[in-house]
């Protein structure tokens, strides 16, 4: 069951008390630099939700794994993920399932240019975009 959304925008999917951990813990591990473990946890979300809001859930993992080829050393890799993430989180609006989308998904285009660039995968993990999100009001 969706929620619904007032301006026309893709609902956002009810997450059942489990999944919403998991997205937490999945968004965390991302932040963390964790991007093998986030992408191996948003993956279990993903594969429980159907409709509209299947896409925001891949674009993340897509984005994690980007990162992930990234502190590999695979930049043709990188490149690819964060583009076809970039791609699928773009019909989303600013804020989505709690993430503020907006700054995740500039950090993630300007990170792709550094990439395109020739920059390196960063000492201080701080530096890479952070997903941010909002409190639960499921949880209070």
């Amino acid at each position: 069951m969706n929620r619904a959304v007032s301006d026309g925008a893709v609902p956002e999917p009810s997450l059942p008390d489990e999944e919403r951990d998991a997205f937490a813990k999945g968004v965390a591990q991302f932040n963390d630099g964790l991007f093998f473990e986030c992408h191996d946890t948003l993956e279990e979300v993903w594969s429980g939700v159907r409709g509209p809001a299947r896409d925001f859930f891949q674009g993340l993992i897509q984005v994690s794994v980007g990162f992930y080829h990234f502190g590999n050393g695979n930049r043709g890799g990188a490149l690819r993920m964060l583009e076809r993430g970039l791609k699928r989180l773009e019909k989303y609006p600013d804020r989505y399932c709690r993430v503020e989308l907006c700054g995740l998904r500039r950090e993630v285009a300007e990170w792709r240019a550094r990439i395109e660039a020739g920059e390196g995968f960063p000492d201080d993990l701080a530096r890479l975009p952070r997903a941010r999100l909002e409190a639960d009001p499921a949880a209070d």
